[in-house]
């Protein structure tokens, strides 16, 4: 499977289907940045059991699902979002979808319930790569890189299905794939 479209920013990386890395089985991840200096991504299929009410205290009733965004820095907290309108602050990285904000404004727009789960998606942690490394794996053929993807895709609550989902829309070349069991041994 050879990616032609090159990572950048706002383009999503879905990985191959029998990656065996636990922490990126079946993940699509959204690149947040992408220079010379490495790729910071989160990865939008793999919930945690913990609400965000769980992490933040004063959130007490942000019944918001947490998504573990990879393996580094778990500790932390990001959120992406499609609701500029409402939070006047966030990075652009995909057309109408911002990274980070003011969470003030966001834990206040929370607790009025004035956001909803379809406009946000927070994260634990996030996935890094360091310079090269990434290339080095779609050389590898680990990585596919896309573009074809739509917001409701980011903000898909279909975890399961959302790897198969984007493979699809790759296209007939790689439509097959999304029926690979995720355990070729079963196969």
């Amino acid at each position: 499977m050879l990616s032609k479209v090159i990572p950048a920013t706002g383009k999503l990386l879905i990985s191959e289907p029998f990656l065996n890395d636990p922490n990126f089985k079946r993940s699509v991840v959204l690149m947040a940045e992408h220079s010379d200096e490495g790729t910071l991504g989160f990865i939008l299929n793999h919930p945690s059991q913990l609400l965000l009410k769980d992490l933040v205290p004063d959130l007490w009733q942000a019944d918001f699902q947490v998504f573990i965004g990879g393996p580094v820095e778990v500790d932390t907290i990001h959120f992406i979002h499609r609701c500029y309108d409402k939070l006047n602050s966030g990075e652009e990285i995909a057309k109408g979808i911002y990274w980070g904000g003011n969470f003030e404004t966001l834990k206040i727009l929370v607790n009025n319930n004035s956001i909803s789960s379809d406009e946000v998606k927070f994260f634990l942690g996030y996935s890094g790569w360091g310079i090269d490394q990434l290339a080095e794996e779609i050389n590898e053929n680990t990585w596919i890189v896309s573009d074809k993807f739509n917001q409701d895709v980011v903000f898909s609550h279909n975890e399961e299905e959302l790897w198969r989902e984007v493979i699809i829309n790759l296209g007939p070349k790689y439509a097959h794939v999304s029926n690979f069991p995720s355990d070729p041994s079963l196969n």
